[in-house]
């Protein structure tokens, strides 16, 4: 079960907003009959609480995908979401022969700023001895995980792959005295050379090209609850680094776009360089209890350009104070595709997904380019808001403008609240006045 406060999971990033995306798995959430009845109902715990914490910061929900105790959340800053499109989601189970989805791996796939990218969060089999059934495993996710369209059909053919989670990798050899020593007078690299990611990425075939930077953090497995003190049960489970974060960079990345197709039409920004990940920092974060893991954070990913022109420019009055002002015209990029399904949706600002609007309207296939909110859709209460064009096809937002304002809280008669107001204060000083001069008179039918 979650905490009352997840904030300092994510960082000093999330409030100074120099993180573009957070990606988040979790394992093993709550998944008792009970629990998982009422989560197809509402919204779980953990993915409510990740929303709420990330929305104050302008970071909007992507993508999820769960499978019974799996869970993935892929949150983005919502001024990024037009170019991160083509969002699909899979997941694979390999508990009980496949049959069970305690175990196995959960997917993210989107085309990040014009590169094809994937987010797999696995859990796989526990203890020592199946090194051998977790490696099966994933290659088995990797086989039956195919999305539609594109270049990029299995999660290898992405230009990037993140794969986390619960890997369930142990220590190999060493006793728990010696595991324990070693963590104790900081000699983790002793441990390293027996670590069972790390020798069969020198083995398994599948496992060719995944990358980690190194584990200068204690093994994050296994903890007894709310301490910081390696297992003291019965069992004394030896520790281990079972929870990990790798990344691939495929050999070949997307094609570069032509200088005279892309930059004349301007939809491509050249940085320079290769696809690269940096790895700023790999570390588990100690101060988290609730669980006997702990979790694991990290990095960066740069591309040699990106694809940063919206295939729906969207414009809207800066001010919205009366009810014509509630309209909004678009331009669609040659080639985009619109459907009968696409809409315009107003969000006030801190939203946190896409369906998560005040209001919205359809914006129908035809020759129409804009879009008019009717008065009594909008919404009363002031504040910023921005407007999204959402794509049916593409299942995401393509298009979206700037934070404006909308001033009008009651619409009715096509008076702002401040109109109002001033309205009820003439009225009263003039009472007032009336009144000290001794000709003061009922006034009927004041609106």
């Amino acid at each position: 079960m979650p905490p009352d406060d997840i904030s300092a999971l994510f960082g000093p990033r999330v409030s100074d907003g120099s993180a573009d995306m957070f990606i988040v798995g979790f394992q093993e959430v709550n998944s008792m009959i009970n629990k998982r009845l009422k989560d197809a109902l509402f919204t779980d715990q953990w993915s409510e609480l990740c929303m709420d914490t990330l929305s104050r910061f302008g970071y909007v929900l992507v993508a999820s995908q769960r499978m019974q105790g799996v869970l993935l959340l892929v949150f983005s800053k919502f001024c990024h979401l037009p170019f991160l499109r083509g969002v699909q989601t899979q997941s694979t189970r390999t508990g009980l022969g496949g049959y069970w989805g305690n175990k196995g791996g959960v997917s993210a796939r989107m085309m990040v700023f014009g590169h094809p990218v994937c987010f797999l969060n696995c859990h796989l089999p526990a203890h020592m001895r199946n090194l051998e059934q977790r490696v099966e495993d994933f290659e088995s996710i990797l086989q039956q995980q195919q999305f539609e369209g594109g270049a990029a059909v299995g999660v290898l053919d992405h230009d990037v792959v993140f794969w986390f989670g619960d890997l369930n990798f142990r220590i190999e050899d060493y006793d728990i005295h010696v595991v324990k020593s070693a963590i104790e007078n900081n000699k983790l690299p002793l441990l390293w050379e027996r670590d069972q990611l790390n020798m069969a990425k020198n083995s398994e075939s599948i496992l060719d090209g995944f990358m980690e930077g190194p584990l200068n953090f204690p093994p994050t497995y296994k903890f007894d609850v709310g301490t910081h003190t390696y297992d003291t049960s019965a069992k004394k489970r030896k520790p281990a680094w079972t929870d990990r974060i790798l990344w691939r960079l495929r050999r070949t990345g997307s094609p570069v776009p032509s200088h005279s197709a892309a930059l004349q039409r301007g939809l491509t920004s050249w940085l320079g360089g290769a696809t690269r990940v940096t790895q700023h920092f790999y570390r588990s974060h100690m101060g988290f209890t609730v669980s006997d893991h702990k979790p694991v954070l990290f990095l960066s990913l740069q591309f040699p350009f990106k694809v940063d022109l919206p295939l729906v420019q969207l414009e809207v009055e800066k001010e919205w104070t009366k009810v014509s002002d509630a309209t909004a015209r678009f331009t669609v990029t040659s080639g985009f595709q619109r459907s009968t399904w696409d809409w315009v949706g107003l969000y006030k600002v801190g939203f946190k997904h896409h369906k998560d609007y005040a209001a919205y309207v359809w914006a129908k296939s035809d020759h129409s380019t804009q879009v008019t909110f009717p008065e009594e859709d909008l919404p009363r209460d002031a504040g910023e808001y921005i407007l999204g064009y959402y794509s049916n096809n593409m299942n995401s937002i393509v298009g979206i403008t700037e934070p404006f304002q909308q001033l009008v809280i009651n619409l009715r008669n096509g008076l702002s609240a401040g109109c109002k107001w001033n309205m009820i204060k003439f009225i009263q000083k003039t009472s007032t006045e009336r009144a000290s001069r001794g000709r003061a008179k009922a006034v009927k039918n004041v609106t």
